[in-house]
């Protein structure tokens, strides 16, 4: 698969004002100056000079970040860039603490929030994130298909894609007979499939993969009838159960998220029991209460035996919260105080559409039956941009997911890109592929499972 260099321009380059920086087109003497009594620059010169030599590093590196900032807030993300390059072009002083390892460190995670180094060095990070969201923006990606060998599939439940995750490195898809397959995403190839062992259970589809993460080393999955089960990639080792589930006493599993500090399980089915939360770290069990499902009760028996219908939606957010909804509610809850403190909690009279509810790191976004979407902060719920209308929300089954600044909105085989910083409406992606199952972005790729075909899309925005 080829990919050619994408470049993006941050700035348009500019010579620094005049008297700012370098000469700034003052004639030295010996070069046609008028002999002059003067012996050096005025005393307000003298004072403005002093001034910018003495202002420490520290000092012009908190406010390279705070302009970054406020661009990023005001105009996107994107114009952090620019606003930066006009503060390095002040002077040869401000344009060293451009070099600076612990500026391009902190702006990396403040405005890409990024805390893993991939490049060489943090400049290079932020460069890249930069690019790629330009990328996503500029429509500029590569198309790719991944797929595995079907007759290792027993049943039609086998090739039924419940859900998807990305990393860095891996794809993986859960489907509805608890198998749960890995891609690599260097090659695009298939290079392991995980399947617990089959215990029988409560309905036709006890084991049927309902949520899927992949946190540092750790693939982690659940299923319906409540397990929770972990193996580590690359080392070899098994597939264990780190978590029996109870389906009488909790209700179905109907959702799942991860990230490396907290594990979320939604469940549906027995009232009062609809959050379970878990420490990561330990995989000890620390919170279940909440009554966010109550009213899905029946719903959530039923996804035992049916697979056509998703009751909820679970996400994990970067501020240790989380976010979830049901088709009428939407509640976020604080992880640090075991699901005791809740962040926002929203009704909706017309109903929302379950599978079009995403989060990234720091906002969510929600579509309603009539199409009309939402993109609210998770910490205040305080509305990020206009609300949009998404096409096609009445037409045909609606999904959704979103990354940092864009949300992929997939009805019919149409996928279409919106930008969540401006509630504004970029484009579709080029191919029409067959009837999406499931969705899936990161800061780099989108993908997504057409069922008919058993083949998963892949759309490459990450700059080369």
């Amino acid at each position: 698969m080829s990919y050619s260099p994408i470049s993006h321009p941050t700035s348009s380059s500019s010579s620094p004002p005049s008297g700012v920086g370098g000469n700034g087109g003052r004639r030295r003497r010996g070069e046609g100056a008028a002999p002059s009594n003067d012996v050096g620059p005025s005393s307000s010169r003298r004072r403005r000079g002093r001034t910018t030599d003495v202002w420490p590093e520290p000092f012009l590196e908190a406010l390279a970040i705070q302009v970054a900032v406020d661009a990023a807030r005001s105009f996107g993300r994107l114009a952090a860039a620019p606003s930066l390059a006009n503060l390095f072009q002040v002077c040869s002083t401000w344009r060293a603490v451009s070099r600076s390892y612990p500026l391009w460190a902190r702006l990396t995670r403040q405005i890409w929030g990024c805390i893993h180094l991939n490049h060489t060095t943090w400049r290079e990070e932020y460069v890249y994130h930069h690019r790629t969201s330009w990328n996503f923006r500029a429509q500029r990606y590569v198309h790719a298909t991944l797929s595995f060998d079907p007759f290792d599939v027993v049943g039609p439940e086998g090739l039924i894609c419940r859900c998807l995750t990305l990393s860095d490195q891996h794809l993986a898809c859960g489907f509805a007979d608890g198998t749960v397959r890995l891609f690599d995403l260097s090659t695009l190839l298939h290079v392991g499939t995980y399947q617990p062992q089959l215990d029988g259970g409560l309905g036709l589809h006890p084991r049927a993969v309902s949520g899927i993460a992949i946190s540092g080393s750790r693939l982690i999955f659940a299923t319906l009838d409540g397990d929770v089960h972990v193996a580590m990639l690359g080392s070899g080792a098994h597939l264990r159960r780190a978590h029996m589930g109870d389906v009488l006493s909790d209700g179905a599993l109907v959702d799942f998220a991860a990230c490396d500090r907290w594990w979320v399980g939604l469940y549906a089915g027995v009232p009062g029991r609809a959050f379970h939360i878990w420490d990561g770290q330990t995989e000890e069990l620390v919170f279940v209460g909440g009554m966010l499902t109550d009213p899905e009760s029946v719903r959530g028996w039923q996804m035992l035996t049916e697979l056509t219908q998703f009751v909820a939606r679970v996400r994990v957010t970067g501020h240790e919260s989380v976010v979830a909804c049901t088709s009428t509610r939407v509640i976020t809850i604080h992880l640090r105080d075991q699901g005791v403190l809740v962040l926002d909690q929203r009704q909706y009279r017309r109903g929302l559409i379950v599978m079009a509810m995403d989060a990234n790191a720091e906002c969510y976004v929600v579509v309603d039956t009539r199409g009309q979407a939402a993109v609210r902060r998770v910490d205040t719920g305080v509305e990020v941009c206009r609300r949009f209308v998404v096409r096609g929300a009445g037409e045909g089954r609606l999904i959704g997911c979103m990354n940092l600044g864009y949300a992929m909105m997939c009805t019919r085989g149409v996928i279409d890109v919106w930008d969540v910083e401006r509630g504004e409406y970029l484009y579709s992606l080029a191919e029409r592929v067959e009837e999406v199952n499931v969705i899936v972005a990161n800061e780099q790729l989108v993908a997504g499972y057409c069922g008919e075909a058993a083949t998963i899309h892949l759309w490459i925005f990450g700059a080369r």
